[in-house]
């Protein structure tokens, strides 16, 4: 078009820029994929976007989620690109699909799906398997167009399995060969565009048949031969989650001396603990105390409580243990509707035996809130199942019933397991606006049957900087948290701000309208495989690369997504 000076221009936003300071109306030019102009842009742009009244920032940056499998047979990086997210580093918590040995396909989907509830099925009907090594898993991501740019870990229970077979599997001691096997697939990784490592040392991670994860017991030696290994490429991160239990003093001291021998920046996931509610304190004091010495140690934290939603259409709810509930376990979920509303089979789900084992502790009827179609996320204590039974004079496990029963079969109950022990999001804000963590733990792409929290940037966005009517956090700081700030956690210097030069990846989102609507579950995996997912409202474009991806919530069909090889593009 004549007389145009920019491929796209968006008009007149209030610009929160990534670095942390209040909205300003500015206009931003793009051309190709690099933001040109931020200011009073006087040319017109050959694509505008009218901003008026709008809020515009740079594309959400997260940094803690699972698509290693769905990036290799979807180019929709759902449900985060519906979030606003443009980058999303996935390999967390030492689980992958590279590198990987032919005979070992079953192991890696059985340790993905115990650790990360992504049903087997699924996994091995998407998954080609075109490669062995880690670089040519990028290649294989790379070669698939994506709504969104991707990052990559090498994940520790892949590559042990690779180096010790079985004997990771049965958490043996790596050798000293073992290690120095380990240290140069590491760099070889690196090398390949990997941005980092990431491991896992909790007994909350299990395989499928129960087994521990492969990385659980490593030992100093090993993982300071990988991360010495990350350390010769000249770049990568280091992610990792651990139970700190029952020594937080020795634990905390492996990884303390595992930065200061490599000088590998490190995250390390941290939650208020229900059964420990205090312990995270202790643990943030720590990486305080270390990043004061110079160390690049940090948290990663969560905006909101970290719940189960159970329901009908989840993987399981407070009755699906039970005998009677297994007769209709089958049905489709009109017909379990039906059977709830019976009073006949309701009589015998209420008097019968009751569910037991692991089940027993999803029974604690205060601790567990219908999620609404709104969904609320710091819900009142008088909302809870337990005492909206006593209010109503009735048995809570009744009441659960109906709420179980309601919208038809498809609404959720929350239960909080993290960052909800005192019954509000205190503990949650403290961690929030600690200068030693940065926003992560979405986990999108995985627990596809019982958790939903791809959300966490609109929930950040909405509920910290808008609707919490106490401890409200300034907008511009809660934009930087989602861009500036875990960008530069993981390496990435070309994105998470506003400016001339950057990357352009941009949202324009109606702030005012900004929410996360109600979770639904979804059959579009492979082998049918169900999950659990969750929209936005209020996101009027989302951009890309330069190209606009999504309109008002809504594919394009533009995929300039990309693979992001650290060391080369996206790094400095």
């Amino acid at each position: 078009m004549a007389g145009t000076a920019h491929e796209l221009v968006i008009r007149g936003g209030q610009l929160a820029d990534g670095l942390g300071g209040e909205p300003v109306a500015a206009d931003v030019a793009v051309d190709g994929a690099t933001i040109t102009a931020v200011g009073q842009v006087a040319g017109r742009g050959r694509e505008e976007i009218d901003a008026a009244g709008l809020l515009v920032t740079p594309g959400f940056v997260d940094i803690h989620t699972h698509y290693d499998g769905q990036a290799t047979w979807d180019s929709h990086v759902t449900p985060s690109s519906w979030h606003g997210v443009t980058t999303a580093v996935m390999g967390n918590c030492g689980v992958g699909f590279a590198p990987v040995r032919p005979d070992a396909h079953d192991r890696l989907i059985s340790l993905m799906e115990g650790v990360e509830d992504i049903p087997g099925a699924v996994l091995d009907e998407g998954i080609e398997w075109s490669w062995e090594s880690f670089g040519e898993y990028l290649d294989a991501v790379e070669r698939r167009p994506h709504d969104i740019d991707l990052c990559a870990q090498l994940p520790h229970g892949a590559l042990r399995l690779y180096v010790m077979g079985e004997r990771a599997a049965r958490l043996e001691e790596a050798t000293q060969e073992d290690a120095a096997a380990m240290r140069v697939l590491a760099t070889e990784a690196m090398r390949a565009g990997a941005i980092g490592f990431s491991t896992s040392r909790t007994l909350n991670h299990r395989t499928s048949t129960g087994d521990p994860t492969p990385s659980l017991r490593a030992g100093a030696d090993e993982l300071e031969a990988i991360a010495r290994g990350v350390a010769d490429a000249g770049h990568g991160v280091v992610e990792l989650i651990s139970d700190f239990w029952p020594d937080p003093d020795a634990e905390f001291d492996l990884i303390r001396g595992l930065v200061e021998r490599t000088g590998c920046p490190l995250s390390v996931s941290l939650a208020q603990s229900h059964q420990r509610p205090e312990a995270w304190r202790d643990l943030l004091a720590r990486v305080e105390q270390a990043a004061a010495e110079g160390l690049p140690i940090r948290a990663q934290v969560a905006p909101r409580p970290i719940g189960l939603l159970l329901g009908l259409q989840s993987s399981f709810h407070p009755f699906s243990g039970h005998p009677a509930y297994r007769e209709i376990a089958g049905q489709p979920l009109e017909a379990q509707v039906a059977a709830l509303r019976d009073p006949a089979f309701r009589s015998r789900l209420l008097e019968g035996e009751r569910p037991d084992g692991s089940l027993r502790r999803l029974l604690d009827y205060d601790r567990m809130y219908p999620l609404g179609d709104v969904p609320d996320y710091e819900p009142a204590p008088e909302t809870s199942v337990q005492r909206m039974a006593e209010a109503r004079g009735v048995d809570p496990a009744e009441l659960t019933l109906d709420l179980l029963a309601h919208d038809g079969g498809r609404s959720f109950l929350l239960v909080p397991f993290s960052n909800y022990a005192d019954g509000d999001l205190e503990a949650c804000r403290e961690m929030l606006v600690h200068p030693d963590t940065v926003f992560g733990l979405g986990d999108g792409g995985a627990h596809v049957g019982i958790i939903a929290d791809a959300s966490f940037p609109t929930y950040a966005l909405t509920h910290w900087a808008r609707d919490r009517t106490h401890g409200r956090l300034p907008v511009g700081w809660v934009v930087a948290q989602l861009t500036s700030a875990t960008a530069r956690a993981v390496g990435l210097e070309d994105r998470g701000v506003v400016a001339e030069g950057m990357r352009a990846d941009l949202n324009v989102i109606d702030f005012d309208r900004l929410r996360c609507e109600a979770p639904a579950m979804g059959f579009d995996l492979p082998a049918g495989g169900k999950r659990l997912l969750q929209r936005a409202r209020g996101y009027c474009a989302t951009v890309v690369g330069g190209q606009v991806t999504y309109r008002d919530g809504e594919p394009t069909g533009a995929l300039p997504g990309r693979l992001v090889r650290a060391g080369a593009g996206g790094r400095t």
